[in-house]
């Protein structure tokens, strides 16, 4: 602050005239750091008299409702239905009900928790502030408990000078701030802190002239407290899951309404492309796509932009590193083995066969899904299994000798042979993944991958001259996209 600077220069300036008039200052010096050092410490451990930690939606900032939300409508279904408890505070206090006092948004990274919790805002016309867990734990014994008091009294204070009946106080992460108490044993901090703030959500009263709402948000529901979780606190827990097809159609629509695109693109081709996509990934696919139009200074965001704005947040970026002739060719050969088991076991899901260099990989196929599964039957987690060892029996088969690249690969199939074994779906039976012996278990993994191996080994003989066509193809354009590579195979592959 400006005064204090004006006060830290007259006393500089009157130590060097002290200093001029031969004067010892060293006693003056060192008084006054252990003053500052005090003051200091005492400022750190009271806190500021608001929590600097929070955000306020802005004059300027514009206004999120749930129909900006796509791709969470049983998410959003529930939300609506438990901010009527606030919406409608009349009514249910007619029929007796408690309102609720806080709600948790409950899924992984990227899929709208923060969104979701502005929206309510913005649905409730309440007054909206956010926090992080994080910003509430402190090496200094109370702050942390300090700073939830000064964010319940914010939320009450803004909500009056908005002219707004009700508040809601988004705190995200809030497994750093509600983990299970007792583990910090070196350190009280933690365990002060989520005591405070079950205080303050116990004095959430129905008679309380602002009504406080707290949603919290976390992807580790499983490490917070019980005492957090019970009816009277957090009463409602609201799963905000990855988007389903129709979902990722949605949110794509959403982010590409401001961005020309071509007319050619069909959205619904996208979406089909990025199962497993967050709402974030296909905000930066959107984002992604019209940067590559700007670097190509097109008008318009076509077909080909978005295919590699989809590549590029999966993989990354292609990178300079240019592999020997000896080594395109295995990698060549490892991604054509992948790619053709991927089409023999799930008809037309290979989207892409690429032997660019991207990110950390030297080449990769990426796969897509026709319709999202959520269960999977043996055949399907065999399948599954055949195409990740299929890079390496490719490699194999034609250069007699395997290769470090295929580390993942064999990872990747050995978690998929447990999921047999546990899933009671082996030769074993229904078993309890804590009692089954090590030796046993590794005995029936290998006799699971053996098999698929053995499967794989046989269907790549069978295709051979096929196989050379491909890799030659893949050498010469670098790049396969699902349909070409389709064409290429025709109708000649057996399903695995």
């Amino acid at each position: 602050m400006p005064h204090i600077e004006i006060i830290i220069g007259i006393i500089a300036a009157i130590l060097i005239f002290l200093v001029f008039e031969g004067v010892d200052v060293m006693p003056v010096i060192f008084l006054g750091s252990i003053l500052a050092a005090f003051y200091y410490v005492a400022g750190k451990r009271s806190g500021s008299k608001t929590f600097a930690g929070v955000a306020k939606r802005s004059g300027e900032e514009p206004l999120i409702s749930f129909d900006d939300i796509g791709g969470q409508d049983i998410a959003k279904g529930e939300l609506c239905e438990a901010l009527e408890f606030i919406k409608d505070f009349e009514r249910i206090k007619s029929l007796g009900i408690r309102p609720l006092k806080g709600i948790l948004l409950n899924g992984p990274p990227g899929t709208g928790k923060t969104l979701l919790a502005k929206a309510a805002a913005q649905f409730t016309e309440s007054a909206f502030l956010a926090a992080s867990g994080s910003e509430f734990v402190e090496m200094y014994v109370g702050v942390g408990a300090q700073r939830v008091r000064q964010l319940f009294k914010q939320a009450a204070n803004t909500a009056r000078r908005d002219n707004k009946k009700s508040a809601v106080i988004f705190i995200d992460e809030i497994e750093v701030l509600g983990g299970k108490r007792g583990q910090n044993s070196g350190h009280l901090e933690y365990d002060q802190t989520l005591n405070e703030l079950l205080v303050q959500m116990d004095g959430i009263s129905a008679n309380d002239t602002i009504r406080i709402l707290v949603i919290g948000a976390t992807n580790r529901v499983d490490i917070l407290d019980p005492a957090l979780l019970r009816p009277g606190r957090f009463d409602r827990q609201v799963k905000v899951d990855l988007p389903d097809k129709k979902g990722r159609l949605k949110i794509l629509e959403l982010h590409t309404r401001n961005k020309p695109v071509a007319e050619e693109v069909v959205l619904n081709d996208v979406a089909n492309d990025t199962f497993g996509f967050s709402g974030a990934h296909l905000e930066s696919v959107a984002n992604e796509a019209a940067i590559l139009a700007f670097r190509e200074k097109s008008n318009v965001i076509t077909a080909q932009h978005l295919r590699s704005a989809v590549e590029k947040v999966i993989m990354g970026e292609k990178l300079d590193r240019i592999p020997s002739s000896e080594e395109r060719k295995r990698i060549a050969i490892h991604e054509i083995g992948h790619a053709l088991l991927s089409e023999c076991t799930q008809p037309g899901s290979v989207a892409s066969v690429n032997v660019v260099p991207r990110g950390n990989a030297l080449g990769y196929v990426r796969q897509t899904q026709q319709d999202d599964k959520y269960l999977y039957t043996v055949d399907f987690i065999k399948g599954k299994m055949a195409i990740a060892v299929a890079g390496a029996i490719a490699e194999e088969t034609f250069l007699g000798a395997r290769s470090t690249g295929a580390a993942n690969d064999f990872k990747q199939a050995a978690d998929l042979a447990k999921q047999i074994v546990f899933g009671g779906m082996s030769e074993l039976g229904i078993v309890s993944p804590e009692d089954v012996p090590k030796e046993l278990l590794h005995k029936t993994i290998t006799g699971i991958i053996n098999e698929v191996e053995s499967q794989v080994k046989k269907l790549i003989n069978n295709k051979k001259a096929l196989f050379t066509q491909l890799v030659d193809l893949v050498m010469s354009r670098e790049c396969l996209s699902g349909n070409e590579f389709r064409d290429a195979i025709g109708t000649s592959v057996q399903v695995f």
